[in-house]
């Protein structure tokens, strides 16, 4: 090849970009189109975050001063915070909102592993049927009348376990951690019958521990769901002592009823109505947001794991 005919390939050969990764790098006007696109979505996401914590702290004359919503505090007053966390409605709801999560995850999570256990050994009596009832629930869910008359025909009317024992199973988690016990080898199964362990002990001792990952995952879900869940106390509770915290929220912030003194703990002077049905809101919030971060790293290995069979 002369040395005109190499000037002309090179002249039209397209040029890349610095490859990195594998993947060739954007341009640069590309990247800064993202970067901005990237900075305007977290604005939009961390904006309310901050309006809602700053009123919750705002003191009353710049709430007063800027109708009951403030970006940024002039200083920051606990004063709300206080008045919700040492007694009254907002501190028993909180605590029962905790208990009724903590417990109902641990019972969640005990029958869903079971069952998904179950359903992913060959050898189980009756497999086949109870994987089709459980797929058909998913499709033909029962409806809120049925469901309520059962709750009442057992006597669970008026309790905390009416927060519980409803919602308790949930048919796609067990599916997700079924295929998850069917991705474990099966030589390690074996492996472990011929070492004369039982079910139990290969349930206990094998598939639990190499489960993290999802059980982290449909943990959350569950936690998520019984922290969140108001419905049912609105269904099944008509003694307000037992409300848990989403419903004193949807009450005194989604319905806009004032919180009196004899709602909150004792305390000098009434704080605004809106910082207070802010640090509601906060501390309605905050678990999760804080326990988000420490699973998120589950996520992926946990739900595509278990998802995705092969």
């Amino acid at each position: 090849m002369s040395t005109d005919t190499r000037t002309l390939v090179a002249r039209r050969r397209p040029r890349t970009s610095r490859i990195i990764n594998g993947q060739p790098l954007p341009h640069p006007v590309a990247r800064v189109v993202k970067g901005v696109l990237l900075v305007l979505v977290c604005a939009l996401v961390v904006v309310p975050f901050l309006g809602i914590f700053a009123t919750s702290v705002a003191p009353a004359e710049q709430l007063a001063r800027e109708n009951g919503f403030v970006l940024w505090p002039e200083s920051f007053q606990l004063e709300a915070y206080r008045s919700i966390l040492t007694g009254g409605v907002v501190s028993r709801a909180l605590v029962i909102s905790a208990g009724v999560t903590v417990v109902g995850t641990a019972l969640s999570l005990f029958a869903t592993t079971l069952m998904a256990y179950a359903l992913a050994r060959p050898a189980t009596v009756g497999r086949a049927p109870v994987l089709t009832l459980l797929l058909l629930s998913m499709l033909f869910a029962p409806g809120m009348i049925p469901t309520y008359l059962i709750v009442k025909q057992i006597g669970l009317l008026d309790s905390l376990w009416a927060l519980i024992l409803p919602s308790m199973l949930s048919a796609f988690n067990v599916i997700v951690v079924r295929s998850f016990f069917q991705n474990i080898p099966a030589e390690l199964i074996d492996s472990a019958k011929i070492d004369g362990a039982s079910e139990w002990q290969i349930f206990r001792m094998i598939s639990l521990p190499l489960s993290k990952a999802v059980l982290a995952v449909i943990g959350l879900f569950y936690a998520v769901q019984y922290w969140n869940a108001f419905f049912n106390a609105l269904l099944y509770l008509n003694d307000s002592s037992l409300w848990p915290l989403q419903m004193v929220l949807r009450t005194y912030v989604v319905n806009g009823t004032n919180l009196s003194p004899a709602d909150l703990g004792p305390a000098e002077i009434l704080p605004p109505q809106p910082a207070l049905q802010m640090a509601i809101l906060v501390i309605s919030f905050l678990p999760i947001v804080c326990v988000y971060p420490f699973l998120q790293k589950h996520f992926t290995k946990g739900v595509l794991t278990g998802a995705v069979k092969g």
